[in-house]
């Protein structure tokens, strides 16, 4: 086999290398992994079994254990069972143990047990990272994703679909009652009886579901949210952009900072809506960077005004689009923004001139809304393009000042929803790409919180070691450790 490059023989005696240093380059990122944990107070972060046991068999050390995880998230093996095969094959996972290979088991009993540690980590890679001087800029945006869990679509109940599993499974017993009894009537009794064997055997079964249907249903009732999940009990069916599509699973909270795109905050929350997820995204953000004020930047799914209330008492600033939530534009006619409040004299002055003056003041959804109206309105020669009822009620919350503040932030810088784009949706686009576009591995909220907090982590780590090299992270790790 001339000109080509060969191989040795495979039964050839070799000379190895002396240690298993050898096999691994200084520039290989395993070195900040063994660095990063070296340096870590695993006792003060929360990990059991940092002091061995006086009796009974040896335990493995806590830093081993998430050696391995770090190591195997920052290379996309999460599986328990493939992180115990790696041990013993992986160069790089033997360097980094010591040759120690645990079993799955033990591998997986760590990650259960040991959240609160896994995500304290977490937390002090992002202090490091501001150690680092990586997160400087006080500007993060904020997004959500739809993750999925283990529980499938077929396991998760809602009142409205046992409903319709009922009517189906009613429908289904109706039609082979009547093919039993177009069977009696048509068939002689050998062939009937066989028939009619199988026939009943699909009856029993679709009874025998909704017996179950009606077990479920007394279940239902007691979740507080009108949601049952068999599998992952703390999933739920959440829609998603996709037309008519949804999944069953997680909702990913992500604040990322606009500099070095590093996740400073997540959350794992089984709300399918990010209206109430402002503020405690942007004050955890806040507290992760270390710094008085912030810009925090959303999407329009975020609006809410007690949440930009609350940034605002918080001394944070947020910026995002207003949703359009009324038709008048659409439909031809001047909608709020037509109208000029004015502070001084607690007016409003439409589009034809007159002023719309304070009536009354009322409740909705606990907040305390002000309404304002002209008593010219019937007259009013605009009353056409203006409104169809007979005045033109205009209503304003009582900090209503905090939203307009809001807007003008938005008109003062027109590229956020850009920055907020290049920002943050990447992010989760690789971490759902890492997971091989599949579900979580785990289930119940501890146990994924532990679980994204380790693609958090090696989602930053991997960012850092991009940003500064592989010699220059471990020695601000040593710096920052020290």
């Amino acid at each position: 086999m001339p000109r080509f490059i060969e191989g040795q023989d495979r039964h050839q005696v070799t000379l190895l290398p002396e240690s298993l240093d050898d096999f691994i380059a200084d520039d290989n990122a395993v070195r900040v992994v063994d660095a990063f944990v070296e340096e870590l107070n695993l006792q003060a972060l929360g990990f059991e079994g940092t002091q061995p046991a006086e009796t009974g068999r040896p335990s493995y050390h806590p830093a081993v254990l998430l050696k391995i995880y770090i190591y195997g998230y920052l290379n996309r093996v999460q599986s328990t069972r493939r992180l115990e095969r790696e041990c013993q094959r992986n160069l790089e996972l033997m360097w980094l143990t010591g040759r120690l290979a645990p079993d799955f088991k033990t591998i997986a009993d760590f990650r259960r047990d040991n959240g609160t540690g896994i995500r304290n980590v977490c937390r002090r890679f992002v202090e490091l990272c501001g150690q680092m001087k990586l997160l400087s800029q006080s500007v993060v945006a904020i997004d959500g994703s739809k993750f999925k869990a283990v529980n499938g679509h077929d396991r998760n109940f809602t009142p409205a679909k046992i409903q319709k599993r009922r009517e189906q499974i009613e429908e289904n017993i109706h039609r082979y009652l009547v093919a039993l009894d177009t069977a009696d009537r048509t068939l002689g009794p050998i062939e009937f009886q066989a028939k009619a064997e199988r026939l009943n055997e699909k009856i029993g079964a679709m009874r025998e579901q909704m017996r179950r249907l009606e077990h479920f249903e007394q279940r239902l009732k007691e979740q507080p949210d009108a949601q049952l999940s068999l599998t992952d009990p703390d999933a739920r069916a959440m829609s998603t952009n996709g037309r008519r599509s949804g999944i069953v699973g997680y909702n990913v909270q992500a604040a990322v900072d606009a500099k070095h795109h590093l996740i400073v905050a997540h959350e794992v929350t089984n709300d399918g809506g990010d209206r109430a997820q402002l503020a405690p995204m942007a004050k955890a953000a806040r507290e992760a960077i270390g710094k008085r004020k912030l810009v925090a930047i959303a999407d329009r799914g975020y609006y809410s005004a007690p949440q930009i209330k609350e940034c605002h008492d918080a001394g944070i600033d947020a910026i995002l689009p207003k949703p359009m939530t009324s038709n008048a534009k659409a439909e031809g006619r001047f909608d709020k923004s037509d109208f000029i409040y004015i502070a001084r004299d607690d007016e409003y002055q439409c589009p034809a001139g007159e002023r719309a003056i304070y009536r009354m003041t009322s409740e909705e959804r606990e907040l305390k809304i002000r309404r304002y109206w002209s008593s010219n309105c019937p007259g009013c020669a605009m009353k056409d393009k203006c409104t169809p009822s007979d005045y033109r009620r205009i209503s304003r919350w009582e900090h209503e000042a905090v939203l307009t503040a809001a807007e003008k932030r938005l008109d003062q810088h027109p590229d956020s929803m850009r920055v907020r784009r290049r920002t943050v949706e990447h992010v989760f686009g690789t971490l759902k790409h890492w997971m091989g576009w599949t579900h979580f591995l785990t289930r119940t909220f501890a146990n994924v919180r532990t679980e994204m907090s380790l693609q958090v982590l090696a989602y930053n780590l991997k960012r850092v070691i991009s940003i500064l090299g592989i010699a220059k992270t471990m020695k601000a790790m040593q710096l920052a450790g020290s």
